[in-house]
């Protein structure tokens, strides 16, 4: 591969930006709404996790109630 001249290396980053395809306003929301509702259902699941994990290490221990 030989070296690129800047104007060349221009045109080939515009020729490239013109193939993407952006998500509509309706897309990005649904997706944020998609990844709010993962982190929740993430966040209670660990907690639980570690409730359970806490409650067993107390009953082994025999600490606490």
């Amino acid at each position: 591969m030989g070296k690129t001249s800047p104007g060349q290396f221009i045109r080939q980053v515009r020729q490239e930006a013109s193939k993407v395809t952006w998500p509509t306003r309706k897309e990005t929301a649904i997706t944020t709404g998609m990844v709010f509702v993962m982190v929740i259902l993430a966040a209670i699941f660990f907690f639980l996790v570690d409730q359970a994990m806490a409650w067993g290490v107390r009953l082994i221990f025999g600490i606490g109630g």
